[in-house]
Order: structure tokens, then C-alpha cells, then sequence
């Protein structure tokens, strides 16, 4: 009996320790984000590692998602892929898994408390060699595994995130060690919820790398006609599978996809090379200015010259 409540007294302490570390180290990132990133904006101190900060809730932007892991320190923000939305917090992390047209908002953050996050972008080839190296094996259906979804932090995540993040201080050592708490924060993903998922970046047969060289394509290709019935034969699949199998990781139709890349790249192409609307509808692939004006507005919630008058500025999504 007394060695049972002396069992029981060690639980406690081991937990409430637990509880302390993982707050503590919650308290650091956020110190440590903010003291290297002092203005609203974004910086990449670490080839791969993204830090935001925002100091006020933000308008939907629309962008294309890299295949990452994004947690937030302070804040929370929603992502919209397809009709499906994600919201995360310091408490849930993001996962996405390829190249997709996303819309995405802060939803919380202020002057006092400003959205901070971190992104570390996933290489396939480094997630490929974690997993053979872990010897984790890539489940053999991936059917209907969505290309973005968020699930709980635990606290082994959370401390190889702080100590990547604190490297920062340290750009000699950072340069080796780096790679090692990359390929923990990978291997820890692996053996979490999104395990499977993340096996769909590395993936080098199955529907999943089918889908992933369709999208491919249609990013390299979006101001081609699109021609789903040439697509589907190279990839060896019929058209409706290839359309039932598009859609369960994108969220959204071939044809949807290639619109909301086109719509993006004239929306860029306006900002950032001053052509107008007729222009930039021609160099992506539309013949129809009218069309063009109509799928744009519906996208972006008014007409292209307007749109542009208000966003002259400019400013793209993400998923971080």
C-alpha cells in the first residue's frame, strides 16, 4: 500500500513537471519569435524555417501552401482548402503535404499579443530518407488522405520546435545541428496522427504520387487547356477515378484547381508587372476577357482593376 502511494506521489510530480516544461517552453518560443522578428512581416533566418509575426487580425488572402509543418506560438489563424477550413492554435499544429491553392486569415492577434508561428518546410527527399531510416513503412491505400489537416501538439513536438527555433542564437552550431532536430521534428510527425499523411510528400507509387504529378502538371501548365482525358491516361487511371482521387486530396475538381492558379498568377502578374486585366487573363490561358472579369470577381470578391486598386500593396497566404 505505502509503495502504491509513493508510485502515485512520483506520477504526480513527474506530471506536474511535464505541465511546467511544456508551459515554459510555450513562453520561450513566443519571447524568442518576437525578439527576432520585431516588426509585422515574415523572416527566414534558417533555410526552411519561416517565422511570422502579425499584430492585427487579417483580410482572406489567397497564395499556394508548400508542403510544411506550421505552428503558432500566439494566436490562431483559419485555412481554406477548397470548401474545407482549419483553424489551429498554440495548442494544434498544421500539416500540409503539397503545392495547393489555399486562402487563409489571422483570426486573433493584437499590438499586445501579435500572431507569431513557425513553418519548417518538409523536403521530400529528407522526409523519404527519415522514414527508411525509422523504418516506417507507407501504408499501402491513400485513398482520401487530404492534403492539409491539423491535429494536437504534444509536448515532444513542441520541445524539438523551441530548441530548432533557439538554434537561431547560435548560427555555428545551427548549420549541424539543425538537420538533426529537422529529422526529429519529422520523425515524431511520422509516428503522430498525421503519420500517414505525411508519408504522401515521400510516397513513390500509388494513387498519392499519381495525384502529385497531376498537380504538378497543372501548376507547371495551368495556361494550357486542360484536358483531364490525356491526363488520366498518363497517369494510367480513369478519368472518373482520376477526378474521385483529385478531389479527396485537393478538395476541389482539376478544373478548380487550374482556375484558382491561374487567377493567382494574373492576380500576380497585375501586381507585381503592372500589366492589366486583359493582358493578364491572356497570359494565363484565358481567351475571354469577359470570362476572365466573371471568374475573377468570384474568386476574389471584385473585378480585377478594382481588386488590384485595393491590394496595390499586394499580399499572398500561407499556410504558416
Amino acid at each position: 500500500m505505502g509503495q502504491a502511494v509513493a508510485m502515485s506521489s512520483i506520477d504526480v510530480q513527474a506530471t506536474a513537471y511535464d505541465v511546467q516544461r511544456e508551459q515554459a517552453n510555450r513562453a520561450e518560443l513566443v519571447e524568442r519569435i518576437a525578439r527576432i522578428v520585431r516588426e509585422d512581416g515574415r523572416a527566414e533566418p534558417l533555410a526552411g524555417l519561416r517565422l511570422h509575426r502579425v499584430s492585427a487580425p487579417t483580410e482572406l488572402a489567397h497564395g499556394v501552401s508548400d508542403p510544411a509543418f506550421c505552428v503558432i506560438a500566439q494566436g490562431s489563424k483559419e485555412v481554406f482548402l477548397g470548401e474545407e477550413r482549419y483553424q489551429y492554435d498554440p495548442m494544434h499544429y498544421l500539416l500540409a503535404t503539397a503545392e495547393l491553392p489555399v486562402v487563409s486569415h489571422v483570426i486573433e492577434a493584437s499590438p499586445e499579443r501579435p500572431y507569431l508561428s513557425v513553418v519548417v518546410r518538409l523536403d521530400p527527399t529528407f522526409v523519404s530518407a527519415v522514414m527508411v531510416e525509422a523504418g516506417h513503412l507507407a501504408p499501402r491505400s491513400y485513398t482520401n488522405v487530404r492534403a492539409v489537416d491539423v491535429s494536437p501538439l504534444d509536448a515532444g513536438l513542441l520541445d524539438a520546435v523551441v530548441r530548432l527555433v533557439r538554434l537561431l542564437d547560435s548560427p555555428d552550431e545551427a548549420a549541424f545541428l539543425a538537420p538533426l532536430i529537422t529529422r526529429e521534428i519529422i520523425y515524431r510527425l511520422l509516428k503522430g496522427k498525421q503519420g500517414e499523411r505525411l508519408c504522401y510528400i515521400a510516397v513513390q507509387g500509388g494513387h498519392a504520387y499519381r495525384i502529385a504529378r497531376a498537380i504538378e502538371r497543372l501548376r507547371k501548365e495551368f495556361d494550357q487547356p486542360l484536358r483531364i482525358e490525356d491526363i488520366a491516361q498518363e497517369l494510367g487511371m480513369s478519368v472518373s477515378s482520376f477526378h474521385h482521387h483529385f478531389k479527396a486530396v485537393t478538395a476541389m475538381s482539376p478544373l478548380q484547381f487550374q482556375k484558382q492558379i491561374r487567377l493567382q498568377e494574373a492576380r500576380r502578374l497585375m501586381l507585381a508587372e503592372g500589366l492589366d486585366a486583359l493582358g493578364a487573363g491572356f497570359r494565363v490561358g484565358y481567351n475571354d476577357a469577359a470570362y476572365f472579369s466573371r471568374d475573377y470577381k468570384k474568386l476574389f470578391g471584385l473585378p480585377p482593376l478594382s481588386d488590384i486598386k485595393r491590394l496595390r500593396e499586394g499580399a499572398t497566404a500561407s499556410v504558416g
